[in-house]
């Protein structure tokens, strides 16, 4: 399942990433590398494990739990024991986080799934099987049924088993882009901090599409900027995370403030 190939180019984005850090005057494992996975099969996504990477990011709901499943068997996990509720060969959850035991092929640490694309409110609850942390809660509509599913299945009221969630911000202000507005994001927080089974991480953006990496340089300042003006005003949340930068622009949003970038073309090459 090696790939040569594969293994260079995260190699590379690795390099990049310790290169912007080193120049923020960051350490680069402030910086987790988001392989954004959608359309990949599950051996493309199984080749990367292979390759180091450990964290996984999908855009669509029905697409991602299937894959889950398929990359776990690929994986050699295997069947789990059966859980009240649960089939033998399902990968069992806890706080929203997919878990199956240690991986019989490749030892080490599981696949960590997130999920980074548009949620629609009434498919919060399919995502809980699989996500360790949602990037893109963007209303309180999402933000209530995350929250009730949460409860569902009886992990709320407790910290360690609640469902990490980041704000996703549309701080360009582009039409077709989603996200709440800088504006409403401190009513976004009061509401979610009233609910139940969801715990604030931080904020997501997604940058205008630009020839040049610096054109949107501002976009992930003025995020940063968001974080601390919120960190200021809720200063009991957890304001640890900043998910921004893509494939053409991580190194500036890394220089920004960004812990998370989410990175897909680059690691998988073009889709087809």
């Amino acid at each position: 399942m090696q790939d040569p190939k594969l293994s260079a180019r995260i190699a590379a984005i690795h390099e990049r990433i310790a290169a912007a850090a080193g120049r923020a005057g960051r350490a680069p494992g402030e910086v987790t590398l988001v392989a954004v996975s959608k359309t990949q099969p599950p051996e493309a996504v199984a080749a990367a494990y292979a390759a180091g990477l450990r964290v996984f990011g999908e855009n669509r709901v029905e697409e991602a739990g299937p894959k889950v499943t398929a990359v776990a068997r690929l994986l050699a996990v295997p069947p789990l024991p059966p859980q009240p509720g649960g089939k033998p060969d399902a990968v069992q959850t806890l706080g929203g986080a997919a878990h199956p035991p240690i991986l019989g092929g490749w030892g080490g640490e599981p696949p960590t799934w997130h999920m980074i694309g548009h949620v629609q409110s009434r498919k919060a609850e399919d995502v809980l099987p699989w996500a360790a942390r949602v990037h893109s809660v963007d209303s309180e509509k999402l933000a209530r049924r995350l929250s009730k599913a949460v409860v569902d299945i009886g992990y709320s009221d407790v910290a360690a088993k609640s469902l990490p969630i980041l704000l996703e911000i549309n701080v360009s202000g582009e039409a077709s882009k989603d996200g709440v507005t800088p504006e409403r994001a401190p009513a976004l927080v009061e509401t979610i901090l009233a609910l139940p089974g969801l715990r604030i991480e931080g904020l997501m953006t997604v940058a205008p599409i630009a020839a040049d990496p610096e054109d949107v340089r501002p976009v992930f300042a003025a995020l940063r900027r968001l974080r601390n003006d919120l960190a200021h005003r809720f200063p009991a949340v957890d304001w640890r995370h900043l998910s921004m930068g893509m494939t053409d622009d991580f190194e500036v949003a890394i220089e920004e403030g960004a812990t998370m970038v989410r990175v897909g073309r680059a690691i998988f090459g073009e889709r087809t």
